[in-house]
């Protein structure tokens, strides 16, 4: 980086100019489709499995993370990913894809080296950060209902 202005300005004008709306349009639509394929799912599991809406979440995951790692071992969902941008960053399929991603990348490593060492070196932020905010979210709620409570 240099402080020079003039360098500055070609930099700027030699910069390949972004489609930003663009760019959020694409990631709102696919992310939406995203969410209308895991509220079909969970319909589904609803009207064919007896599934209440307390009850359906778990499964609906499970399978969204499921059809996310298919498709990234195929890969087909890199392809998606390059078109939509944030958009399949859906937090779920961004899951297992960040899963399954390190796991193919470190397998020539070997199953517990490189398989089980590295799967969730990407992922592992997601699942700490998951699990302290939702603490927090639970302390937060504990302390209201104690507060109300007497």
């Amino acid at each position: 980086m240099s402080n020079d202005p003039i360098y500055q300005s070609q930099e700027k004008n030699a910069e390949p100019k972004r489609p930003i709306f663009k760019n959020c349009l694409k990631a709102f639509l696919i992310g939406g489709l995203i969410c209308v394929i895991g509220q079909a799912i969970s319909t589904f599991y609803m009207y064919y499995f007896d599934f209440t809406e307390q009850t359906v979440g778990n499964p609906t995951t499970a399978t969204l993370i499921f059809i996310t790692m298919l498709l990234t071992g195929f890969g087909v969902y890199d392809r998606i990913a390059q078109f939509a941008g944030a958009g399949t960053a859906v937090p779920v399929t961004g899951f297992g894809n960040a899963v399954i991603s390190a796991a193919i990348e470190h397998r020539t490593e070997g199953f517990v080296q490189g398989v089980g060492g590295n799967m969730f070196k990407l992922a592992g932020s997601v699942i700490l950060f998951g699990v302290f905010s939702a603490f927090l979210v639970a302390l937060i709620k504990t302390i209201f209902s104690y507060l109300g409570g007497s």
